[in-house]
């Protein structure tokens, strides 16, 4: 399958479980503004040590497509998604977009990948020019932990 196919199908798997996980819990609201989320997740303490980035490609780097990507992650265990066991976690890579909410599942499209079965590298199909390239840890509910676990924003150039 490819990646949008596996990113939908994962996305789909969050929501159903974020919506079972909190069918009988009500949603809370941060009140003082009318930008204020909603938090559907608990959020994971962080190992103070964790730390992730990129093994390749590296920053300014100019690559041909599909980019090879490999993960580094220091201070905390892989595990696949619904693994809930104390500093574990799995990749995300998010390409040419933010960081996403925190206290929110990853989303799951074509620029949140998900690599919930405990993958540590992957090709990724990108077009010609430039685009930046960031990893940032799930917990088994694919929420950032508290205090996410962000590599920085590389930026590469696909020939």
């Amino acid at each position: 399958m490819n990646h949008k196919v596996l990113a939908i199908l994962a996305g789909l798997a969050v929501l159903l479980h974020a919506c079972e996980s909190r069918q009988d819990q009500p949603a809370t609201a941060t009140s003082g503004s009318a930008s204020s989320a909603t938090s559907l997740a608990p959020r994971t303490p962080a190992p103070t040590n964790a730390r992730v980035f990129f093994v390749t490609p590296t920053d300014g780097e100019t690559v041909s497509s599909p980019v090879l990507v490999q993960f580094g992650l220091e201070g905390l265990d892989i595990a696949p998604a619904g693994t809930y066991e104390p500093e574990t976690g799995h990749h995300h890579l998010l390409i040419d977009t933010q960081l996403p909410a925190v206290d929110l599942p990853i989303p799951a499209d074509e620029n949140h990948i998900h690599f919930g079965k405990g993958q540590t590298e992957t090709g990724v199909e990108l077009s010609s020019g430039p685009h930046t390239l960031q990893l940032l840890v799930g917990d088994g509910n694919h929420v950032p932990h508290q205090q996410p676990i962000t590599s920085e924003k590389i930026t590469i150039t696909v020939e």
